[in-house]
Parts: structure tokens; sequence; C-alpha cells
């Protein structure tokens, strides 16, 4: 086995020569022992990656051969996984998913209860370790349960649903797992919806399940204009992460979307905690104090996010990627059904279109994520400080400047030569001469 295959908060590779079947089963035995628990009940579910059939069986094997009784839940979003185990009371679950890598990959996400994700920091380099070894214990076999919950999934989510007009809406799962849920959502909610990619592919057909890449939601911008949407909603490869078209054609930023949720959950639940991650934007914060909520910054990462949430009892949070999270009955996890929910309800009660109602908060300009190729990572790091040595500093993750004019976070890649820069500014002109700036003082101008 090779421990490149374990990521900071999953597991995940080629499919099959850095991720096969025969470690998907020593993980499965792996997960059971880790779990120190007799006849430990695990959820399982999948992609619809050609790969994931053969993956999750021999996972399934896995579990049982080391005692532990796996719930089928079969092909389902990793959303509906995080469902099953937090809503049930599952001891586990795991979700056989690249998320919105190419076809050729495949990957295992693991939670514990209350879908607690399991990243490095907090077990998976234990059960790799476990795996390696290679050494279980004789048990008596666990069993199988097979069940579908993508219905009780949306059912309960419906639970958050306010008053919803009958919007058309044009929706691209990229053939992927978005389309379960986003199919059974419309059975509840009035309008029209516009299909694209929803016939389930585990070869990305259309293009690759990747909503971060602009280059993907074109067709999906395209057909909200001709078909004279209100929105559309793109999806990635497990349906975790999700992105909003408005009217135009325009992407809607994630700090506006983040800040709307902030502002839907404060009135539910008024004075309460939000996180967001430490990328920029500024308006999520904005947003929040004028909702009246305590906004709470955290590490980029869902698994980050996720903790920071149960710590300080967050109601809501927000990841600039894509993934929104709820605190339900002290389980946190991404709900991209009930954030639909609440933007349709939103957009019901201000009865505008969609980009004149987010108009108002495109205050500041951003960079998005800008890659540099760095081979000294902390040297450049400390050189970016010491440039801008009069500035605020946050070292809560990578490096966080912050001016009257313009505010960057700095963050080191986990696994290749690369500093990620997010940056913002009052205007474009201070931001595209801030993003040079930094790229002088790497000396890569």
């Amino acid at each position: 086995m090779t421990g490149s295959i374990y990521k900071a908060y999953d597991i995940r590779g080629i499919y099959p020569t850095e991720l096969n079947e025969d470690i998907a089963y020593r993980v499965g035995r792996a997960l059971v022992l880790f779990l120190d628990k007799t006849n430990p009940r695990v959820a399982v579910g999948r992609d619809a990656r050609l790969s994931s059939p053969a993956l999750a069986e021999a996972l399934i094997r896995g579990i049982t051969d080391q005692g532990g009784t796996v719930i089928d839940i079969g092909l389902a979003a990793t959303p509906t996984l995080y469902f099953a185990v937090a809503h049930h009371g599952y001891d586990a679950g795991v979700e056989v998913t690249a998320s919105h890598n190419p076809k050729e990959y495949n990957g295992l996400k693991i939670v514990r209860e209350r879908a607690i994700s399991i990243g490095l920091e907090n077990g998976l380099v234990q059960i790799r370790e476990i795996a390696e070894r290679n050494k279980f214990p004789p048990t008596v076999h666990g069993g199988i349960i097979h069940t579908d919950l993508t219905r009780e999934h949306v059912e309960h989510d419906m639970k958050f649903a306010g008053k919803v007009d009958g919007f058309t809406i044009a929706a691209d799962p990229a053939n992927a797992m978005g389309v379960l849920y986003i199919e059974e959502l419309f059975h509840h909610v009035p309008g029209n919806l516009v299909r694209m990619n929803f016939k389930l592919d585990g070869t990305f057909p259309a293009h690759q399940a990747d909503p971060l890449q602009d280059e993907t939601l074109a067709d999906l911008k395209k057909k909200v204009v001709e078909s004279g949407a209100d929105l559309g909603i793109a999806t990635d490869g497990d349906g975790d992460r999700i992105f909003f078209i408005d009217e135009k054609g325009e992407t809607v930023p994630q700090p506006i979307i983040r800040g709307v949720m902030a502002q839907m959950f404060l009135r539910r639940f008024p004075g309460a905690t939000i996180c967001y991650d430490i990328r920029p934007g500024k308006i999520t914060h904005e947003m929040i104090v004028a909702g009246g909520g305590v906004p709470v910054k955290t590490r980029v990462g869902h698994t980050f996010i996720k903790q920071k949430m149960r710590e300080t009892g967050a109601v809501f949070a927000g990841e600039s990627s894509g993934h929104f999270f709820t605190n339900i009955n002290g389980a946190c996890y991404e709900t991209p059904t009930i954030v639909i929910l609440k933007l349709l309800e939103w957009m019901t009660e201000q009865k505008k279109p969609l980009s004149e109602l987010v108009a108002q908060y495109k205050k500041y300009w951003n960079s998005g994520e800008i890659n540099f190729v760095v081979q000294e990572k902390d040297a450049a790091i400390q050189k970016i400080t010491e440039h801008f040595a009069g500035a605020t500093v946050d070292l809560l993750d990578g490096l966080t400047i912050e001016t009257n004019d313009f505010w960057f976070n700095l963050r080191k890649s986990n696994t290749e030569p690369l500093l990620r820069l997010n940056l913002e500014a009052v205007n474009k002109e201070i931001g595209e001469e801030k993003v040079r700036e930094i790229n002088s003082i790497l000396g890569l101008s």
C-alpha cells in the first residue's frame, strides 16, 4: 500500500494502480478495529464511477469479515451517507467516491458517529497503520442490510423549507450523484426543472464533475439564459458541493451565497454562531454581523470546519469551495438540499431576479484562487510576511494579511510545490496591483 493515497480528509488515488479492491478490503477491516466496538454498524454508499461497485463490494467484505454490520445504501450522494450515519445513529460510514476528480480516480470518505469526518489528524493515520499491518484477528462474521435513503433524506430536509414559488430551474449534476437528490427534491418543490446531464455515468461524458472549474459551468450558463430559467444549479461528483448561476448566466459568488444562508439561518436561530473558512470574502462576515450572528473563522477543509461547528455550536457554516454545512442535532455535515430550499425561499420573498438580489453584495474584487509554483514554500511565505509587516497578520491557516484596502490568504498545498493565493480588495485596480506585487516578491514576474 502507498501512503500517498491517504489525503488530509480522505483516501483517494488512481484505480487500480494506487487504490484497488485489496486496499479497500483491508481498510474495511481496519475501520472496524479502529472503532473498537463489538459489531459496529457501518453505512456504505458509492458514487457512479465504473470502479465503485467493485471497491464497495471489497470494502463491505472487509467490514463484515471483521464483524461489522453493513448498511448498504447503494448509489447515494455523500450528503445522504452523512445523513444516514447521523440520523440513524450508525457507528460509522464510508462513501466510495473520488468526489470531483477525473474518472480514473476513486476513493473512500470515512466518518464515524454523528457523521464526524475522519482525516489524518483524527484517525486516518491509525486506520492506515492497521490496514498496512494486514494482520486481522478472527471474529464472528457480520451481516448486510440493503436500503435506499435518498427519499428519506430529502423528506427530512424538507422540514427546513419555507414558502417557495414555482421557479424555472436549470440543473447540471454532471452525470454524477447530485442527480439523485435534485430529482427527488423537485418531486416536493413546485416549479419547472430543466435537466442537463441527469443520466448517471461514471465516465462523466459531458464534462468533469467539478463546478469549481468555471469551464464546466459553460453549458449550464447558456442553458439558464436560453430557457429563461430563474436559477441554475451545479453539483460536483459526489454531490457535496453546490454552485448557483443567476438568470443572466453569471456564477453567484460563494461568499454571497454563504452570507445569504447565514442570514436565513439567523432568522430561525437569532444570535447564533456562523462559521466560514478563512479565505476571503469579507462580505460573509459583514452579512453575518448584519444578521445579528457571531462570525467565526475556521481553517480551510470540511473536517476543520465541522470540528469548529461542534466546538462553537454553530448552526451553519460555508466554505469557499461550495461546501455548506448545517448543524442538525449536533451532527455537522453538508446539506445542499437545505441550501437549495433556503435560497428558493429567499428568492420567493424578495420577488426580484437573483442577479438584482446579489448585486448589492458585490462590493469587493476577488482574485479567485491563484496557484504559484514555489519549491521553498516556507521561505516564500516568510518573505511575504516581512514585506507586509505593517498589516494585520493571522496565522490560523497559512498566512492571512489584512489592510483597509486589500486582504489575502496564502496557504501551502499539502501535496504539491504550490502556494494558493486568495485575495480581495476594495476595487479591481488595487486587487490586480497586489497580485502583481506578490508575484514580484515571489520572483515569478
